[in-house]
């Protein structure tokens, strides 16, 4: 199972956090987010990483331009859609990097949104789904409604977030079954500032259910 640690902006962080078994680290693109990180930074943390762990950008409504310069310059090897884009938006965004992992982020409200989300599943290579916000498009620390997520087996594959901490990750995973787990708030201090205790928890967790 993939596990993905989101919000990442410390390059010693970054690399500690890797150490203890993470597959993939994001990186917030979105400047208005209290987690956001300009290339250099992006750069610093990826120069510690090894080849074999994703680095995935996060963005929310960027252009095709910007998002292509960040990812080329940045050595991402993925990229996170986390606001409106369309699935044409989606599959442009394929042509212009056709060896970068695109993820599309799906806020879910209510079971209509999971129709949304198979609709997408067409033209990305993850699907991630999150909890709704009015006002937050990530990292609230809102958990989903696992229960309603027990039926949902789209044709890609996909990663669960919203609100998932060592304390219930594996309550999380005993009642649905994703590709992947993502985490942000949950094993930080303060919003950018990860808590490498609550980490190294995740991981003797996820490891002690085998």
């Amino acid at each position: 199972m993939r596990v993905k640690i989101c919000g990442i902006t410390k390059p010693e962080q970054g690399k500690a956090i890797a150490s203890f078994g993470a597959t993939a680290l994001g990186f917030i693109c979105v400047a208005t987010s209290l987690r956001y990180v300009q290339l250099e930074q992006i750069q610093a943390v990826v120069a510690l990483l090894p080849d074999t762990i994703d680095k995935i950008g996060v963005f929310a409504n960027t252009s095709l331009e910007e998002i292509t310069q960040i990812v080329t310059n940045s050595g991402l090897t993925g990229v996170q859609l986390h606001a409106d884009e369309s699935p044409e938006f989606c599959q442009k965004l394929r042509e212009n990097l056709p060896d970068v992992e695109i993820i599309k982020a799906i806020r879910i409200r209510n079971a209509r949104d999971f129709d949304k989300a198979i609709i997408y599943s067409a033209c990305v290579d993850t699907l991630l789904l999150d909890a709704y916000h009015p006002q937050q498009l990530g990292g609230t620390g809102k958990t989903l409604d696992w229960q309603m997520l027990q039926q949902f087996n789209p044709s890609c594959p996909w990663f669960l977030a919203g609100g998932l901490t060592p304390d219930n990750v594996l309550e999380a995973l005993k009642q649905v079954h994703p590709g992947g787990i993502d985490l942000s708030s949950g094993v930080e201090h303060t919003p950018g500032d990860k808590d490498l205790d609550k980490v190294a928890r995740l991981f003797e967790r996820l490891g002690a259910r085998g």
